[in-house]
């Protein structure tokens, strides 16, 4: 089975992206350093092992974007909250192994995403925890459906998303692959 590569995107434009990292090193900045992280992310993870697929946002905007590569296919991320976003995206991914990630990590690189999908070859679930407590991967080896409580009563951005994700998967079997560091504020930038 081919294995899937959904990376998670907003349309680079200004104070719609990176908002709190605006607040620090200025909006324009901000938005220019997304861009251009996530055009270099897309470069790394391009691999003839998995499909890589763009969620996009806003929607429509996002679906005509000419900002992303033509070459890989796009999904609306659709509506609510990050994990509503990140379950539809899994749910409506290809059957076979899939791993969701964000274009602001920028230690991202196809060999850790290659360990991932390694992982899920003996796992149900894999994640790629962040310092702060969330995470930047979470993949699944879909041998059954997604669980509809995937995501239910997530603590987003706070120290708990990762542990409060992990309790909507009982009976899975988990691995987790390296800690990396999102870029949230200017001090992340370092």
């Amino acid at each position: 089975m081919k294995h899937t590569l959904i990376v998670m995107l907003k349309e680079p434009r200004a104070g719609r992206v990176k908002t709190r990292l605006g607040r620090d090193i200025g909006i324009v900045a901000a938005t220019w350093w997304f861009r251009h992280q996530a055009r270099r992310l897309l470069r790394r993870i391009d691999d003839p092992r998995w499909d890589v697929v763009l969620a996009v946002a806003p929607d429509h905007a996002g679906m005509i974007s000419p900002v992303w590569p033509a070459r890989f296919r796009r999904v609306a991320q659709g509506r609510g909250d990050l994990g509503a976003r990140m379950g539809r995206a899994l749910r409506g991914a290809p059957t076979g192994p899939v791993c969701v990630i964000g274009g602001d990590i920028p230690d991202i690189t196809a060999a850790r995403v290659a360990q991932a999908f390694a992982a899920l070859g003996s796992h149900d679930a894999v994640f790629g925890p962040a310092p702060d407590g969330g995470f930047w991967l979470v993949g699944l080896r879909r041998m059954r459906a997604v669980p509809p409580s995937l995501f239910a009563n997530v603590r987003w951005s706070s120290p708990h998303a990762l542990a409060d994700t992990v309790a909507t998967l009982p009976e899975h079997r988990i691995a987790y692959v390296a800690t990396l560091q999102d870029v949230d504020t200017a001090a992340d930038l370092k």
